[in-house]
């Protein structure tokens, strides 16, 4: 099968490689016919290299029809249409029953100390094989695949893999007091349905913060009130203030995270770290590793004392310098994590099976051929040419 795969910093390469088998009882086969491309994708294809292997397969956003599967499998049958969850979770252990499936105790990577395993994301969370790619083997296959009906168009349900419920989740943390204010701060795909989301839900005034043009015209198409940080956040959090009877909004979201710009300090030990052997950046970034924390330190300024900052965007420094004094003397409350994605699916199912309410079918900006990954990479890093969200349709 083809499949996207990595070969270094910056370098991703659509290769033929063997097919997935049936391993496990529990296993099952799926034909993929579309697998996005994520902004969390970035962090390997620029800054987390050291915990990557040549060759590993990549992408954790797919969908597509159910091909095989194994002799425990039940609830999907071959020719199912499914969409499969980011996270690899059993559904039998106690994390799972307490609806935290992104700490699977059967799939938790206790080698590296980690939570569950991932789809195509880094040694860290298992190394296993990813979905941008022609076909996928899910395990745990009689728990994670989300069944969806035939009909529309694979956008309505792609996003139930990640960015739908990851989004959801970043709402539900936030724990938005009724008709009271919320900001998103950064508008990739994942702020954006947060946008989506809590406008849906009836949370208003929605602030939300970027630099790229594009994602702010986006956002305001919504009825978001958008606010460019391109020369920094003072004007914007002085200006939400206003908005807010001095008080600032009530909760935040982050959904930068390792990703944000404006912070020296983080870029310099990311390039850093990038510069030196795998054997030696990987524990170096682990123990010692220092994130750019512009986002954050956003959201702790901007937030009211006594809200909330759901921290959506994913960091991967372990000596981040946070703002103690100012979370405690403003009371802040934090909330953070991986989405638990099956745990957010009995809510989400319908907003997307009978219609479209959150604008899904239109939320890609680009889809292309599997064979275009390499250049969708580039053009995604470096924000070119509206890129916004791809969909890889091998």
């Amino acid at each position: 099968m083809k499949a996207v795969t990595w070969q270094g910093k910056r370098d991703v390469r659509v290769e033929t490689v063997p097919d997935p088998t049936i391993q496990d009882p529990t296993d099952a086969l799926v034909r993929i016919t579309s697998t996005a491309l994520c902004g969390s994708d970035l962090h390997l294809y620029e800054v987390l290299g050291p915990f990557m292997g040549k060759g590993d397969i990549l992408g954790h956003e797919p969908m597509g029809i159910v091909e095989a599967v194994g002799p425990d499998v039940t609830g999907i049958t071959v020719g199912d249409r499914v969409v499969i969850p980011f996270n690899i979770a059993c559904g039998r252990c106690a994390m799972c029953a307490a609806g935290l499936q992104s700490q699977c105790e059967t799939t938790q990577v206790r080698s590296e100390d980690k939570g569950a395993a991932l789809f195509g994301y880094t040694k860290l969370y298992g190394e296993v094989p990813g979905g941008q790619a022609e076909l996928l083997r899910v395990p745990f296959a009689d728990y994670g695949p989300v069944k969806v009906p035939d009909g529309p168009p694979d956008d309505r349900f792609l996003y139930l893999s990640d960015v739908l419920p990851t989004a959801w989740q970043a709402v539900r943390y936030a724990n938005v007091p009724p008709r009271d204010s919320l900001a998103v701060v950064g508008l990739w795909p994942v702020g954006q349905m947060a946008c989506r989301v809590a406008l849906h839900l009836g949370i208003g005034p929605v602030f939300g913060l970027d630099l790229v043009p594009d994602r702010l015209e986006r956002a305001r198409a919504l009825g978001v009130e958008t606010f460019d940080v391109t020369d920094g956040s003072d004007e914007a959090i002085d200006a939400i203030r206003e908005r807010t009877d001095g008080r600032g909004p009530a909760s935040v979201i982050d959904a930068v995270g390792m990703e944000a710009h404006g912070d020296a300090v983080g870029k310099f030990a990311h390039d850093a770290s990038g510069m030196l052997p795998d054997a030696v950046a990987a524990p170096t970034m682990e123990r010692a590793g220092i994130d750019r924390l512009a986002a954050l330190r956003t959201s702790v300024d901007l937030v009211r004392r006594g809200g909330t900052i759901s921290i959506v965007g994913v960091y991967g420094g372990m000596a981040d310098p946070l703002p103690m004094m100012t979370l405690f003397d403003k009371q802040v409350s934090l909330r953070m994590g991986q989405a638990n994605v099956r745990n957010w699916i009995d809510d989400l199912l319908p907003l997307v099976v009978d219609t479209d309410v959150l604008g899904l079918e239109t939320f890609a900006s680009h889809h292309v051929a599997l064979d275009e990954a390499p250049e969708a990479y580039h053009r995604f890093q470096r924000k070119e040419a509206g890129t916004f969200k791809v969909v890889f349709q091998p």
